[in-house]
Protein backbone atom coordinates (compact mmCIF):
# COMPACT_ATOMS: atom_id res chain seq x y z
CA UNK A 1 0.00 0.00 0.00
CA UNK A 2 2.13 3.46 -1.16
CA UNK A 3 1.35 6.57 1.39
CA UNK A 4 -0.56 9.58 0.57
CA UNK A 5 1.78 11.97 -1.71
CA UNK A 6 2.93 14.60 0.64
CA UNK A 7 1.48 18.07 0.35
CA UNK A 8 3.59 21.27 -0.78
CA UNK A 9 4.65 23.59 1.72
CA UNK A 10 2.30 26.14 0.94
CA UNK A 11 -0.52 24.21 0.63
CA UNK A 12 0.85 22.83 4.41
CA UNK A 13 1.01 26.24 5.06
CA UNK A 14 -2.40 27.45 3.91
CA UNK A 15 -4.45 24.45 5.89
CA UNK A 16 -2.56 25.48 9.10
CA UNK A 17 -3.11 29.09 8.86
CA UNK A 18 -6.61 28.52 8.42
CA UNK A 19 -7.16 25.45 11.30
CA UNK A 20 -5.22 27.89 13.95
CA UNK A 21 -7.35 30.84 13.13
CA UNK A 22 -10.98 28.97 13.54
CA UNK A 23 -9.68 26.61 16.40
CA UNK A 24 -6.83 27.42 18.80
CA UNK A 25 -6.89 30.98 18.54
CA UNK A 26 -11.19 30.81 20.05
CA UNK A 27 -10.99 27.93 22.16
CA UNK A 28 -9.07 24.81 23.48
CA UNK A 29 -10.52 21.56 24.60
CA UNK A 30 -10.26 19.09 27.55
CA UNK A 31 -7.14 17.49 25.39
CA UNK A 32 -5.18 20.75 25.05
CA UNK A 33 -5.53 21.47 28.99
CA UNK A 34 -4.21 17.99 29.82
CA UNK A 35 -1.55 18.42 27.71
CA UNK A 36 -0.25 21.46 29.05
CA UNK A 37 -0.71 20.21 33.08
CA UNK A 38 1.32 17.64 31.85
CA UNK A 39 4.06 19.71 30.39
CA UNK A 40 4.11 22.39 32.73
CA UNK A 41 4.42 19.69 35.35
CA UNK A 42 7.50 18.22 34.05
CA UNK A 43 9.05 21.57 33.56
CA UNK A 44 8.19 22.33 37.52
CA UNK A 45 10.62 18.84 38.37
CA UNK A 46 13.94 20.60 37.00
CA UNK A 47 13.24 23.62 39.05
CA UNK A 48 14.60 25.78 37.10
CA UNK A 49 13.77 29.52 36.24
CA UNK A 50 16.42 30.37 33.52
CA UNK A 51 16.02 28.06 30.40
CA UNK A 52 16.31 28.19 27.31
CA UNK A 53 12.71 26.72 25.74
CA UNK A 54 11.53 26.31 21.93
CA UNK A 55 8.24 25.57 21.37
CA UNK A 56 7.58 23.57 18.00
CA UNK A 57 4.91 23.96 16.30
CA UNK A 58 3.85 26.22 18.69
CA UNK A 59 0.47 27.22 16.30
CA UNK A 60 -1.25 30.40 18.05
CA UNK A 61 1.10 30.23 20.84
CA UNK A 62 -1.28 29.47 23.93
CA UNK A 63 0.79 27.16 25.53
CA UNK A 64 4.07 29.46 24.51
CA UNK A 65 3.03 32.17 27.25
CA UNK A 66 2.52 29.63 29.95
CA UNK A 67 6.33 28.33 29.30
CA UNK A 68 7.48 31.97 30.37
CA UNK A 69 7.81 32.04 33.73
CA UNK A 70 10.98 28.64 33.16
CA UNK A 71 13.06 31.22 31.06
CA UNK A 72 13.25 32.47 27.26
CA UNK A 73 10.91 30.94 25.01
CA UNK A 74 11.03 30.78 21.38
CA UNK A 75 8.26 29.75 19.21
CA UNK A 76 7.70 28.52 16.12
CA UNK A 77 5.28 27.10 13.01
CA UNK A 78 4.50 26.96 9.79
CA UNK A 79 1.32 29.15 10.05
CA UNK A 80 2.88 32.68 9.17
CA UNK A 81 -0.21 34.92 10.08
CA UNK A 82 -1.40 33.42 13.28
CA UNK A 83 1.88 33.46 14.34
CA UNK A 84 2.61 37.39 13.67
CA UNK A 85 -0.37 37.90 15.59
CA UNK A 86 0.56 35.74 18.47
CA UNK A 87 4.05 37.86 18.68
CA UNK A 88 1.88 40.99 19.44
CA UNK A 89 0.06 38.96 21.94
CA UNK A 90 3.30 37.85 23.42
CA UNK A 91 6.13 40.06 22.90
CA UNK A 92 8.12 38.43 25.90
CA UNK A 93 8.49 35.36 23.79
CA UNK A 94 10.56 35.36 20.21
CA UNK A 95 8.58 33.57 17.45
CA UNK A 96 10.09 32.41 14.37
CA UNK A 97 8.18 31.52 11.32
CA UNK A 98 8.64 28.98 8.57
CA UNK A 99 9.61 25.18 7.72
CA UNK A 100 11.03 23.69 11.18
CA UNK A 101 13.07 21.26 9.30
CA UNK A 102 14.50 24.29 7.17
CA UNK A 103 15.43 27.15 10.04
CA UNK A 104 18.70 27.65 11.51
CA UNK A 105 18.45 27.67 15.08
CA UNK A 106 22.23 27.07 15.82
CA UNK A 107 23.35 23.60 17.15
CA UNK A 108 22.93 22.62 21.44
CA UNK A 109 20.95 26.16 21.98
CA UNK A 110 18.16 24.95 24.25
CA UNK A 111 17.58 23.30 27.68
CA UNK A 112 13.80 21.80 26.39
CA UNK A 113 12.08 21.29 23.42
CA UNK A 114 8.49 21.33 23.99
CA UNK A 115 5.89 19.64 20.79
CA UNK A 116 2.42 18.99 21.11
CA UNK A 117 0.84 17.17 17.98
CA UNK A 118 3.17 18.21 15.24
CA UNK A 119 5.24 14.71 15.49
CA UNK A 120 1.78 13.46 13.20
CA UNK A 121 2.11 16.48 11.05
CA UNK A 122 5.17 15.83 9.39
CA UNK A 123 6.67 13.70 6.68
CA UNK A 124 10.00 12.72 7.87
CA UNK A 125 9.47 11.69 11.47
CA UNK A 126 12.87 9.68 12.44
CA UNK A 127 14.64 13.12 10.69
CA UNK A 128 12.06 15.80 12.62
CA UNK A 129 13.02 14.26 16.22
CA UNK A 130 16.95 14.16 14.95
CA UNK A 131 16.44 17.55 14.26
CA UNK A 132 15.17 18.68 17.31
CA UNK A 133 17.76 16.47 19.71
CA UNK A 134 20.46 18.51 17.71
CA UNK A 135 18.87 21.88 19.02
CA UNK A 136 19.01 20.31 22.75
CA UNK A 137 22.31 20.59 24.26
CA UNK A 138 23.48 17.69 26.23
CA UNK A 139 21.11 15.87 29.16
CA UNK A 140 18.32 18.20 27.42
CA UNK A 141 14.77 17.61 27.38
CA UNK A 142 12.18 16.73 25.25
CA UNK A 143 8.82 17.51 26.15
CA UNK A 144 5.54 15.90 23.27
CA UNK A 145 2.67 14.96 23.01
CA UNK A 146 1.17 13.48 20.09
CA UNK A 147 -1.76 11.61 19.35
CA UNK A 148 -2.34 7.64 20.25
CA UNK A 149 -3.51 5.96 16.82
CA UNK A 150 -5.24 2.82 18.38
CA UNK A 151 -7.47 5.80 20.12
CA UNK A 152 -8.37 7.73 16.95
CA UNK A 153 -8.55 4.84 14.45
CA UNK A 154 -11.70 3.69 16.30
CA UNK A 155 -13.27 7.65 16.79
CA UNK A 156 -14.76 9.07 13.93
CA UNK A 157 -12.82 11.57 12.75
CA UNK A 158 -12.78 13.38 9.35
CA UNK A 159 -10.41 12.29 6.44
CA UNK A 160 -7.42 14.55 6.50
CA UNK A 161 -8.02 18.10 4.32
CA UNK A 162 -5.93 19.43 1.07
CA UNK A 163 -2.56 20.52 2.92
CA UNK A 164 -2.69 18.10 6.25
CA UNK A 165 -0.64 15.21 6.51
CA UNK A 166 -1.72 12.53 8.60
CA UNK A 167 0.63 9.74 10.53
CA UNK A 168 -0.27 8.62 13.98
CA UNK A 169 1.67 6.44 15.88
CA UNK A 170 1.55 4.17 18.97
CA UNK A 171 3.26 3.88 22.33
CA UNK A 172 5.42 1.26 20.41
CA UNK A 173 5.92 3.22 17.33
CA UNK A 174 7.08 6.50 18.97
CA UNK A 175 9.07 4.80 21.48
CA UNK A 176 11.04 2.70 18.31
CA UNK A 177 11.41 6.96 17.00
CA UNK A 178 12.31 8.29 20.38
CA UNK A 179 14.93 6.06 21.44
CA UNK A 180 18.16 6.64 19.00
CA UNK A 181 18.16 10.43 20.10
CA UNK A 182 16.44 10.28 23.39
CA UNK A 183 16.14 8.07 26.78
CA UNK A 184 12.79 7.78 27.32
CA UNK A 185 12.05 8.89 30.87
CA UNK A 186 8.39 8.70 30.63
CA UNK A 187 5.68 7.63 28.15
CA UNK A 188 1.90 7.17 28.65
CA UNK A 189 -1.40 8.34 27.66
CA UNK A 190 -3.80 10.69 28.56
CA UNK A 191 -7.01 12.13 28.23
CA UNK A 192 -9.33 8.85 27.70
CA UNK A 193 -11.96 9.64 25.14
CA UNK A 194 -14.38 7.89 22.45
CA UNK A 195 -17.74 8.43 20.54
CA UNK A 196 -18.13 4.51 19.61
CA UNK A 197 -17.94 1.24 20.47
CA UNK A 198 -17.13 -0.59 23.95
CA UNK A 199 -14.80 2.63 24.28
CA UNK A 200 -17.26 4.79 24.09
CA UNK A 201 -18.86 3.02 26.92
CA UNK A 202 -16.25 3.00 29.19
CA UNK A 203 -15.83 6.58 28.68
CA UNK A 204 -20.05 7.39 29.19
CA UNK A 205 -20.66 10.53 31.25
CA UNK A 206 -22.52 8.43 33.60
CA UNK A 207 -20.72 5.69 34.17
CA UNK A 208 -16.97 7.98 34.93
CA UNK A 209 -19.20 10.83 37.00
CA UNK A 210 -19.99 7.11 39.21
CA UNK A 211 -16.46 6.18 39.17
CA UNK A 212 -15.37 9.69 40.30
CA UNK A 213 -18.11 9.66 42.86
CA UNK A 214 -16.11 6.28 44.37
CA UNK A 215 -12.72 6.09 43.15
CA UNK A 216 -11.93 9.53 42.60
CA UNK A 217 -9.43 10.25 39.58
CA UNK A 218 -8.77 6.39 39.74
CA UNK A 219 -10.88 5.21 37.57
CA UNK A 220 -9.89 7.29 35.07
CA UNK A 221 -5.74 6.92 35.38
CA UNK A 222 -6.45 3.14 35.53
CA UNK A 223 -7.84 3.88 31.65
CA UNK A 224 -4.56 6.12 31.43
CA UNK A 225 -2.44 3.57 32.12
CA UNK A 226 -4.06 1.28 29.93
CA UNK A 227 -3.14 3.05 27.02
CA UNK A 228 -6.69 4.30 26.30
CA UNK A 229 -5.92 8.19 26.30
CA UNK A 230 -6.59 10.09 23.35
CA UNK A 231 -2.98 12.08 23.39
CA UNK A 232 0.77 10.07 23.88
CA UNK A 233 2.74 12.19 26.45
CA UNK A 234 6.38 11.37 25.97
CA UNK A 235 9.43 13.27 28.21
CA UNK A 236 13.09 12.26 26.57
CA UNK A 237 16.34 13.43 27.51
CA UNK A 238 18.98 13.75 24.83
CA UNK A 239 21.38 10.81 24.73
CA UNK A 240 24.98 11.89 24.54
CA UNK A 241 25.85 10.88 21.42
CA UNK A 242 22.76 12.29 19.74
CA UNK A 243 23.91 14.61 17.06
Amino acid sequence: MTSPPIPDTALQQGFWNRWNTETREQRRDEVSWRQQREVLGWLQALDRRDLDIIDVGCGAGWLTEHLLPFGRVTGTDLSDQVLARAATRIPQARFVPGDFMALDFGEAAFDVAVSLEVLSHVADQQGFLRRVARLLRPGGHLMLATQNRPILERNRIPPPEPGQLRRWVDRRELRALLEPEFEVLRIHTVTPRADRGLLRIANSYKLNRMARLVAGDGFERLKERCGLGWTIMALGRRRPSAH
